[in-house]
């Protein structure tokens, strides 16, 4: 990912000063950003993630993918940062272990930075067969990544914020049950405060977390406004075309098991970063001016 000019200038323009804050919960003007997975294209190209905390920019930056839930040798789940992890695998496993990424998310946290691990995403293995196999799946993932205990931790004892649920195939199974069980973790965690995300498709309902969106509880929807008919291409300033943000505030405010949970406009970072949805800068800033005057859900941007 190079787009630091894009990204800063929709910063500034959000409302965002050149020093360093922690994330606001309540705040219409966040920034999250998608890091991991090279939408640049090219290999070598893309930033350590540790260059993206230098500023208060961005406020959220979400670690993609854990794409594989159980690998078929060891059960274990696979992370993969498209190169960016430099370590070994685990012996015996295919979990790698990465401490130059364990490294900059010390650097972000220490910037008033949050970090988050997405799991799942567009071409990852995962999925649930029950409740049960998914609260056995949250055990494993607060060992490996929050404030559990491995001798397999990915990021050695550094501990994560959050974790997000990019679910984009499988089923409903098992997410509102994961998402619980995690909960349940956080409220013994007394070391910080801890966030559970979804980044749901804009298409409503979505195809696999609307159900544990609506029983379980969600901080924020990074929803996905790109590579979908109700994308951020088909905004106007009437808003009278198949973008559908207002239903997204709707469905926070009447549906959500949060009701207070914050809606972000999800876009794509660069032409190459989605297939379709990507706008320039200038739409963007115009659209997220709108959305943000008139939906009290708006919560900010998030960028893949």
């Amino acid at each position: 990912m190079r787009h630091f000019c894009w990204i800063n200038t929709v910063g500034l323009l959000l409302g965002l000063n050149g020093l360093v804050r922690s994330l606001d919960l309540t705040s219409n003007s966040n920034l999250v950003l998608y890091w991991g997975q090279n939408s640049y294209g090219q290999v070598g190209s893309q930033n350590s993630l540790a260059s993206y905390c230098g500023d208060s920019t961005a406020d959220i930056i979400v670690l993609a993918f854990l794409s594989v839930f159980f690998d078929s040798s060891n059960g274990l789940p696979v992370v993969n940062f498209a190169g960016s992890c430099e370590g070994n695998y685990f012996d015996g496993t295919t979990l790698l272990e990465c401490p130059s990424i364990a490294e900059d998310i010390v650097t972000c946290q220490s910037n008033g930075k949050k970090v988050f691990l997405s799991l799942g995403g567009a071409t990852g293995s995962y999925g649930f067969q029950s409740d049960s196999q998914a609260e056995t799946f949250a055990a494993t993932i607060w060992d490996l990544f929050g404030g559990g205990w491995s001798e397999t931790r990915p990021f050695s004892q550094t501990v994560v914020d959050g974790f997000d649920l990019d679910i984009e195939g499988g089923s409903s199974t098992g997410y509102a049950a994961f998402v619980a069980a995690m909960r349940a973790y956080y409220e013994d965690f007394t070391e910080k405060s801890m966030y559970i995300s979804g980044a749901p498709q804009c298409v409503m309902p979505d195809s696999f977390l609307n159900d544990a969106m609506i029983h379980s509880y969600f901080d924020f929807y990074f929803v996905q406004f790109f590579n979908n008919y109700c994308g951020i291409d088909q905004w106007s300033t009437t808003e009278s075309g198949a973008f559908n943000f207002a239903s997204w505030d709707s469905f926070a405010k009447t549906l959500s098991y949060n009701t207070d949970a914050k809606v972000y406009l999800g876009v794509p970072a660069s032409p190459s970063a989605a297939g379709t949805g990507y706008v320039d800068v200038d739409t963007l800033l115009e659209a997220a001016g709108q959305l943000m005057g008139k939906y009290s859900s708006f919560g900010g941007v998030m960028m893949w």
